[in-house]
């Protein structure tokens, strides 16, 4: 019986095929190809991947991370320790576009399914490895979670909590984990686009350990180019050339760039040019500021002004959040909300932008793939499936099984026998 979950998506990958081998959070980088339309296949082990009853919040008994992480996938299950569930995954890569090995390096390899032998099926075949540190190096082989990646790239450092004890901070930005498989995503699309005008496809290997560090890109490399000498490498002309800590160290001294409390909670302004700040001066009747104060064309942060910072420290109280906004606006000066993962969703801006998707086709309210296309959001995502929930249907459609060849491969265990 056909429903909701199997009729097909359209999008702008419609006609691209993804067999995906994945196990917990990695299984995303092919999210990003099955929000935009491909026809994401995930091959699960029969008792399925544990990923469903992950973290936090259970939501029907499924986990947030499954519902968002393989929304807009079809499932099926193979034993891949039989010979049967051997050669249907084989005959799926074969009209496949790209296999996700979003685990270990080498996972499918030691199953007899790696690049050498799935590439001499399928010479299109892009072949993307996500793992935690690579295929290579003296991690590779080490187990790995979460913020593993932000910490080994130096984005997160330990607190001490009130009883001396370290701990991991109160919030994160969860770098690794999420644009590794971001990354992953443009270089199988890359492969692909390739793959179709040459004919040859391509191994290709990710680690999130390696997009976390590449996204904190600035602080990484100004640290390298600090160990040069202090002629050839300065800091900026508005800061009389002093060699400022990297990204925002630097902020936390900032009045011109700073977080001001407002009359009922929180903005960052943002006048470090010269012109922005101007039009601040002029916008809040107190001209005077800037003739006092007028700072550095550009990059003037107005660093350690005390004096200043009391002055906009009371100028700030005077107005609600959204009415300095309004201001922004009007006056052309760059004034941001401060929002919390908790009410950023009341912000109408995210609620512009970001509507949240129906709990009825995904079974949670989750975030769109925020793309348009031609004005138009993306299709509504599907419903994550069920272990095995398209085993049937895909050996039909995809590989043109009839039923007795469907209940002949069950019958054999190419399934699992739970299926």
């Amino acid at each position: 019986m056909t429903n909701r979950r199997d009729v097909p998506r359209s999008g702008l990958l419609e006609g691209v095929r993804v067999i995906e081998s994945s196990l917990l959070g990695p299984g995303q980088i092919a999210t990003f190809l099955a929000d935009m339309g491909a026809d994401v296949i995930k091959v699960e082990p029969p008792k399925g991947d544990y990923i469903r009853q992950m973290t936090w919040p259970i939501i029907d008994g499924v986990s947030l991370l499954h519902l968002h992480t393989h929304r807009n996938k079809r499932s099926i299950t193979l034993d891949l320790k039989t010979p049967e569930g051997l050669q249907v995954y084989k005959d799926l890569v074969a009209g496949a576009d790209v296999v996700v090995e979003a685990m270990r390096p080498g996972t499918l390899a030691r199953l007899g399914l790696g690049y050498d032998v799935l590439s001499e099926l399928n010479p299109k075949l892009v072949f993307c490895t996500l793992s935690g540190y690579g295929s290579s190096g003296p991690y590779k082989d080490m187990p790995s979670h979460g913020i593993a990646y932000d910490t080994w790239a130096g984005i997160v450092n330990p607190v001490v909590d009130d009883d001396g004890f370290c701990r991991i901070p109160p919030t994160m930005p969860n770098v690794g984990i999420n644009v590794g498989p971001m990354l992953g995503a443009v270089a199988i699309l890359a492969g692909v686009i390739s793959a179709r005008d040459t004919g040859h496809g391509s191994q290709m290997e990710l680690a999130q350990s390696d997009a976390a560090a590449y996204m904190d890109w600035y602080r990484i490399e100004t640290w390298k180019a600090y160990e040069r000498d202090e002629e050839t490498v300065t800091g900026n002309a508005a800061d009389d050339y002093e060699r400022r800590a990297p990204g925002l160290g630097g902020m936390w001294e900032g009045v011109r760039y700073q977080m001001y409390e407002s009359s009922d909670g929180h903005v960052l302004f943002m006048a470090s040019e010269q012109a922005f700040w101007k039009n601040f001066c002029e916008g809040v009747g107190r001209p005077e500021l800037f003739e006092k104060y007028p700072g550095s064309t550009y990059a003037d942060h107005a660093r350690g002004n005390t004096e200043l910072q009391i002055e906009l420290r009371d100028i700030f109280k005077t107005k609600t959040s959204q009415e300095w906004l309004a201001f922004s606006n009007e006056q052309n000066t760059p004034i941001a909300p401060v929002n919390t993962p908790k009410n950023v969703g009341e912000d109408p801006q995210f609620a512009h932008r970001l509507p949240w998707t129906n709990i009825d086709d995904c079974g949670s309210e989750q975030l769109p793939l925020p793309v348009f296309v031609n004005g138009e959001a993306l299709p509504a995502p599907t419903m994550a499936p069920t272990v095995g929930e398209h085993t049937d249907d895909v050996m039909a459609e995809v590989l043109g099984l009839d039923a007795d060849a469907i209940a002949a491969l069950r019958s054999s265990g190419a399934f699992g026998h739970s299926n």
